[in-house]
């Protein structure tokens, strides 16, 4: 058993203290904030054991681990800060902004030898679930092409979430670049193909909405591309391309994410409302009810107060049929889950990982194979979609 502690009282972060705190193997849980007020919150809504002034106070403390849930171009720093100090790390996605961070992540959890695992939900996806079932079994033959789509408008909640967390200058972050956060579309894919990216082609599409978003003159990422799509060169011959949009009309409560995988024996192929699978010798099998989250509690939780109505179905999608929950804790039945099902099985297999010493789903190596293929995807669409090479940090420790 071992405590944690929250970095970050964002939109986000809530419904995951809430599940650290109800599993059995955590001890406490406390958080910390840059906004005091945030985090007095949190621990009087959930019940926390308490708050700590700062991170270098969160990291000064007892605690056996953090989990960081701040800006999306902040975890890289914060995650090698904390190693350093001794702690456990649970990290929202991307994993890093740059590939001098991502290095650092890994030699840190190399030379400490501590738990660092990356939160992607993608890699509980129902449909990645069920493609990585399919490729186990050799059903897929050789997986030779796969597909990615991340694409989440703007308007569906994005608007608040950002001025929520950016203040006064929220435009200046809300032009981050859209494959600086690749992973839940990368990860969907990889997820469930044994492989990694080699190489990639990318194109950006420069926005025109003309709102001071994606505006390289308010942009503190230089940033104008609201859009973008990549075709990565996987290391065993094969291709796969990925989209993160972030104009793009998709109707209210469809998925953002969606994927499909092509082998030389089998197809897995999912659109916005049905998934098939294929197979040469057989009958097009309808999977869409195995793939589809049920209902799930959480609606009206305090912690969704401030999030946008349009995000709500990220905070509260139940498990689907493909998922294995039966090692989920007791305590975790009635409360709420979130993105296709996965936030309980991404925090049960954090916490296994730390008591039990292994190493977690998504692993420091795992995770930067999420997330360097955009990173480097997005210097190609700045190059007009030049052909770059993507290094690799090679494969996880075994044992």
């Amino acid at each position: 058993m071992f405590s944690i502690g929250i970095v970050g009282a964002g939109q986000f972060s809530g419904a995951f203290a809430k599940l650290f705190n109800a599993h059995p193997g955590v001890s406490r849980v406390t958080v910390t904030d840059l906004v005091a007020d945030r985090a007095a919150t949190l621990v009087r809504e959930l019940g926390l054991a308490g708050a700590e002034d700062d991170f270098d106070a969160m990291l000064a403390s007892d605690v056996d681990a953090v989990a960081v849930f701040t800006q999306r171009w902040t975890h890289g720093p914060l995650v090698v800060q904390a190693l350093r100090a001794g702690k456990h790390v649970y990290s929202a996605v991307p994993m890093a902004f740059t590939v001098e961070e991502i290095g650092a992540i890994i030699e840190a959890v190399k030379e400490t030898g501590l738990t660092y695992m990356m939160g992607e939900t993608s890699q509980y996806n129902p449909t990645t679930v069920l493609a990585r079932q399919k490729a186990a079994e050799g059903a897929f033959g050789r997986v030779f092409y796969a597909e990615g789509d991340y694409v989440h408008d703007m308007d569906h909640g994005f608007y608040a979430a950002y001025q929520y967390s950016g203040g006064e200058d929220w435009k200046r972050t809300a032009s981050f670049p859209p494959m600086k956060y690749p992973t839940h579309a990368v990860g969907g894919v990889l997820g469930a193909w044994d492989t990694h990216a080699v190489s990639v082609s990318a194109i950006g599409v420069p926005d025109r909405r003309g709102d001071g978003v994606f505006d390289k003159s308010v942009s503190m990422f230089d940033n104008d591309f609201s859009n973008a799509t990549a075709l990565f060169e996987t290391a065993d011959g094969g291709s796969f391309r990925t989209n993160e949009f972030r104009r793009v009309g998709l109707a209210h409560w469809i998925p953002e994410s969606r994927f499909t995988f092509y082998g030389t024996e089998g197809i897995l192929e999912q659109n916005s409302r049905a998934t098939f699978w294929h197979k040469r010798s057989a009958e097009l099998e309808d999977v869409t009810e195995l793939v589809q989250p049920g209902w799930a509690t959480g609606a009206d939780d305090p912690v969704l107060a401030k999030v946008d109505p349009a995000l709500h179905d990220s905070f509260i999608s139940g498990h689907a049929p493909v998922h294995d929950t039966s090692a989920l804790p007791v305590e975790f039945k009635g409360l709420g889950n979130g993105h296709m099902g996965s936030h309980q099985l991404l925090v049960h297999d954090f916490v296994t990982a730390v008591n039990e010493q292994l190493l977690p789903s998504v692993n420091a190596w795992t995770a930067a194979r999420y997330t360097l293929p955009g990173l480097i995807a997005h210097e190609s669409a700045l190059r007009g979609g030049e052909r770059l090479k993507i290094d690799d940090f090679g494969d996880a420790p075994r044992g």
